[in-house]
């Protein structure tokens, strides 16, 4: 028998990845590169917050290491972007 934690696991597991599906969706049929910024960091931590749910679900800390280089990731990513949309240069 699933402990009552798991069913709310699952539950937040299915709705994070269907709200990521129409994220990434959203970021395919975005007009401008701002809306694709924002599309794209909506991916991000939608993404972040299934690789947790699975964490706590499979009860591996392995993912929450994951996690975090996710995060890191996508924030450094998501400067550099702003910044060339910003400039309309790199660096």
């Amino acid at each position: 028998m699933t402990s009552a934690l798991d069913v709310v696991i699952i539950g937040a597991l299915v709705l994070h990845a269907a709200l990521l599906a129409l994220a990434a969706w959203r970021l395919m049929r975005a007009k401008h590169a701002t809306e694709r910024l924002l599309s794209l960091e909506l991916v991000s931590v939608l993404l972040l917050c299934v690789v947790l749910a699975l964490a706590l679900l499979l009860r591996q800390s392995l993912y929450v290491d994951v996690a975090l280089a996710l995060a890191a990731l996508s924030f450094i990513s998501t400067l550099a972007l702003a910044r060339y949309l910003a400039e309309q240069r790199m660096f």
